[in-house]
């Protein structure tokens, strides 16, 4: 796999004004990419007004400058999900209704159409608190594992991305397959053998989703 390029805070802004825009998010969620030796996050301002001075940039034990007081109080989930996962660049928390509601009842619904093999993998956590210390966030990345995306029993789901984009689109199509796969039973999923033949295009359609959430979904920041 070849490293990603670095992310810039207005990068990291445009993607919360993009969820926002596409209804992956409300008055909860953050955005975060990997810097250095720690990441840069989205602070707790409304994500569709994001723009690059909403930005903090924290270190690798998730300590900020000392006069940030608007980060989420879940900054130690992406910390804990970066020092477990050396091939996750970008996250992006979101809380959208399909994927909401398939977390609550503890169900990762089936694949059952070829766009929401978008999201990758996708696991569940039975976690209902907040995820605000660095022992939560290893409950919550044990959880995800390998995975590309988590549901969250009590409180939305996690795309996880080698690129921003990457991360952007999974949670959307993560909301499609949790929309589109409900009231499906386990035995109607794609078996392996389907999953492998269609999954040699995800590449490319990911990089057009992505092209066009860019499009469609863009607001400026203040």
């Amino acid at each position: 796999m070849t490293a990603a390029p670095e992310t810039t805070a207005a990068e990291i802004a445009e993607a919360a004004r993009i969820i926002t825009g596409a209804g992956l998010v409300e008055a909860f969620g953050h955005v975060s990419a990997r810097s250095g030796q720690g990441f840069m996050i989205t602070s707790t301002r409304p994500l569709g007004s994001t723009g690059e001075a909403d930005i903090h940039l924290l270190d690798g034990e998730c300590r900020a400058a000392a006069d940030a007081t608007d980060l989420p109080l879940e900054a130690p989930m992406h910390a804990a999900i970066y020092a477990a996962r050396n091939d996750v660049n970008a996250i992006c928390r979101t809380h959208s209704p399909a994927a909401v509601r398939a977390g609550a009842i503890g169900v990762i619904p089936p694949l059952v159409h070829g766009l929401g093999g978008l999201a990758g993998e996708v696991a569940i956590s039975d976690r209902t608190d907040l995820v605000t210390d660095f022992a939560a966030g290893e409950e919550i990345a044990n959880a995800l594992q390998s995975a590309d995306c988590l549901l969250v029993r009590g409180n939305g789901s996690i795309a996880t991305g080698h690129s921003l984009g990457e991360a952007v689109v999974r949670a959307r199509f993560l909301e499609e397959r949790c929309l589109v796969g409900e009231g499906f039973g386990t035995a109607d999923g794609w078996t392996a053998v389907e999953l492998e033949s269609r999954a040699r295009w995800f590449e490319k359609e990911t990089t057009r989703a992505w092209a066009w959430m860019r499009w469609r979904f863009e607001e400026k920041g203040e």
